[in-house]
């Protein structure tokens, strides 16, 4: 899994680029194999106007699916990273159900289909 980080707007240190990988890879882990690329991107919307206004966008892009992204609004960049990444785990799991469900059903019907 090839992990992009980019930041506007907000200072991207060492630590916050290691909280990133850690939250990404306990998200993904299992599934990394099947993951192309990641690029995580986090924004400032307001400057210092405060509110929720941290941005982390997550792209994902896996072999034979449509990429999937998740945008998540929240008061801290951590917070943001975390339900983003939560919920693009909940997104990915979800596709490659269908994916898989899909693939089941076509290889079901091929095999009735050569037993006639």
């Amino acid at each position: 899994m090839k992990l992009d980080i980019q930041a506007r707007n907000v200072e991207l240190t060492r630590a916050l680029q290691g909280y990133i990988k850690r939250r990404l890879y306990f998200a993904f882990g299992s599934r990394d194999s099947k993951i192309k690329n990641v690029k995580i991107m986090l924004s400032d919307v307001n400057g210092p106007k405060g509110g929720c206004d941290k941005r982390c966008r997550i792209l994902l892009r896996v072999a034979g699916l449509k990429d999937i992204i998740i945008e998540e609004f929240q008061s801290d960049s951590r917070s943001a990273v975390d339900r983003a990444a939560s919920r693009a785990r909940q997104t990915l799991g979800r596709r490659l159900m269908k994916w898989k469900n899909k693939h089941r059903q076509k290889i079901i019907m091929e095999d009735d289909l050569l037993a006639i």
